[in-house]
């Protein structure tokens, strides 16, 4: 039987099964640890629901290893992990430095 090429089916992805689910947050979680100790943010492709899903749960588990508040937002392209002091969301300009003046560690 042969199939022409205008007829194929759309990729579809596999959902993870809930085993897999597991095993990813419990791998990745001090992997994003790490990557926020060391640079504050971690930067993952997450096109998918699932993706989207799993990186979010991860997020939380960091939050609770580091004792710290932690999250996550998504682009739809993308989803970053960031502390939440450091989020675009909340952060604010510092203000400039009066004339003259130099700033203050």
């Amino acid at each position: 039987m042969t199939q022409s090429f205008g007829n194929q089916p759309a990729f579809q992805q596999t959902p993870f099964t809930a085993e897999e689910k597991a095993r990813s947050e419990a791998n990745f979680s001090p992997f994003v640890a790490q990557q926020l100790i060391s640079h504050g943010r971690f930067q993952v492709s997450a096109d998918n629901p699932d993706l989207v899903e799993l990186f979010q749960n991860v997020a939380r588990r960091v939050s609770d290893m580091l004792g710290q508040r932690v999250v996550s937002y998504s682009n739809g392209r993308y989803l970053i992990i960031t502390f939440a002091d450091q989020s675009p969301e909340t952060s604010t300009p510092a203000p400039p430095p009066a004339a003259g003046r130099t700033p203050q560690p």
